[in-house]
């Protein structure tokens, strides 16, 4: 393990994680009408986002290998938030650090509150910044979030959760992804922005 690996994880967003909103927990400190978005997986099913890079692009292949992790990451994600749980998924194996935090923190609050994603989340990442030349090499993916076929259940009642009335269908979110000493990708850090429109 290196050093990198044991870095304490800090608090990427306050209270709820940005998923609780969505699902209408309480003690979250948020009104229905808060138009924080979710933090939301991808389903497994959906097709493998396209590298935005010339034929010529010298680093077509760097940013393939971050999407690659950071999709895996949102495959992992769907299979726990259906459950509410990280249990039996390898989220640990593609998020770390803020992003992990926070994912277990909305998890925590799903399974507290009886609630759990279901439907579709559609998502088109794309690198949209990478310096290699810095000590942890790092790359930005933003990502336009849909959220028109996305669902929030009770259980063990089946009721859906209507989303806010201010609830963005459509937003950006943004995540770092770092390589570290052993030569992966992980993302460290997913932060959803309602005010960014796609």
């Amino acid at each position: 393990m290196t050093a990198r690996q044991t870095r304490p994880r800090t608090r990427a967003l306050a209270l709820c994680g940005a998923v609780g909103l969505l699902l209408g927990l309480t003690g979250c400190g948020g009104s229905s009408d808060d138009t924080k978005p979710p933090t939301a997986p991808s389903t497994a099913s959906s097709a493998a986002p396209a590298v935005s890079a010339s034929p010529a692009d010298p680093d077509a292949a760097v940013k393939a290998a971050v999407l690659e992790v950071y999709s895996s990451m949102w495959v992992e994600q769907m299979k726990a938030y259906r459950v509410a749980s990280p249990d039996g998924t390898k989220l640990d194996h593609y998020a770390t650090l803020d992003a992990l935090s926070t994912f277990e923190r909305d998890l925590a609050h799903m399974k507290k509150s009886g609630t759990i994603g279901t439907g579709q989340l559609g998502h088109e990442p794309e690198v949209t910044e990478l310096d290699l030349e810095a000590k942890i090499p790092t790359a930005t993916v933003e990502d336009c979030i849909d959220l028109s076929k996305w669902k929030a259940e009770r259980t063990p009642s089946g009721e859906v959760i209507p989303l806010p009335t201010a609830q963005p269908l459509r937003y950006i979110a943004t995540a770092t992804v770092e390589r570290w000493d052993e030569g992966r990708w992980m993302v460290t850090a997913y932060k959803p922005d309602g005010s960014r429109s796609c």
